[in-house]
């Protein structure tokens, strides 16, 4: 039989027994509480650190790497035009053109082939034609020419925009001045709508003024922007003792004014 006393400690008992029940379950869950706070804090921690190492691996882009690309180089310019270039010949002289279509239409000075009974090019790869004259126009002192046979590879000019053509600006000419095919002077644009006198009397209006070194064969050849488009055709050079010696003044027509004619047949669909 249990007495009193007995019931009282077992009662006891169990009341220690559950008391200390609860307070390992509240360690218990005291301690995995700390364990995923610090667990969390650390994945935080190393998130953050992943991100700035990230952010610091990420290259920011220089002021160089955004900038325009760099306009072409005069040895590239004259690389890039000369195949569009030709040494125009006829009986009583020898001029330039430039090939300004894909059928194979050669810009050039009205006077280079005025009158001729008969006109030889030669491109640039050393193949030659003969050619006619396809529409001129007297009041620009410009033409152009067809010729009988193409080369195996065949490169237009790029046509630019003379009308924002600005003073001061770097051009190149390319022609065969005093007879030396496809050489290369290098000047700036001296001024613009200059008027002058061509070679067969007629009055010429609106040219383009500049200083790089042309002579008697480089009419007809292209004047070209920093861009590498062709801006102007020569038609003319200014000596003051009226000789045909360069003397720092060359003329020529604008593109625009040469493709779209004035006075005259229309210059050719580009």
């Amino acid at each position: 039989m249990t007495s009193a006393s007995d019931g009282a400690d077992s009662g006891n008992g169990s009341a220690d027994a559950s008391s200390r029940g609860v307070r390992r379950r509240i360690v218990t869950a005291f301690i995995v509480a700390v364990l995923v706070v610090g667990t969390a804090a650390f994945a935080y921690r190393m998130g953050t650190g992943a991100d700035e190492a990230e952010a610091a691996a990420t290259p920011t882009p220089t002021a160089s790497e955004t900038s325009e690309p760099a306009e072409p180089t005069t040895s590239e310019l004259y690389a890039a035009l000369t195949p569009s270039v030709v040494v125009i010949e006829t009986e009583s002289g020898i001029g330039s053109g430039v090939i300004v279509t894909t059928e194979g239409a050669i810009m050039t000075a009205l006077h280079v082939v005025d009158g001729a009974s008969e006109i030889t090019v030669t491109f640039s790869d050393g193949t030659s034609a003969s050619a006619s004259v396809a529409s001129s126009d007297i009041a620009t002192d410009i033409a152009t020419l067809t010729p009988d046979a193409l080369p195996e590879t065949l490169l237009p000019a790029t046509i630019g925009d003379s009308g924002d053509l600005e003073t001061g600006e770097d051009i190149i000419a390319i022609g065969t001045p005093l007879g030396l095919s496809w050489s290369l002077s290098t000047g700036v644009v001296s001024g613009l709508d200059r008027s002058a006198t061509g070679e067969n009397g007629t009055a010429l209006s609106g040219l383009i003024q500049f200083d790089a070194a042309v002579n008697p064969g480089s009419s007809g050849g292209p004047l070209v922007r920093s861009d590498g488009t062709v801006v102007g055709i020569v038609v003319a050079l200014l000596s003051s003792d009226g000789d045909d010696v360069f003397s720092g003044i060359g003329l020529a027509v604008p593109i625009t004014t040469a493709v779209g004619g004035s006075g005259g047949e229309e210059g050719p669909q580009l």
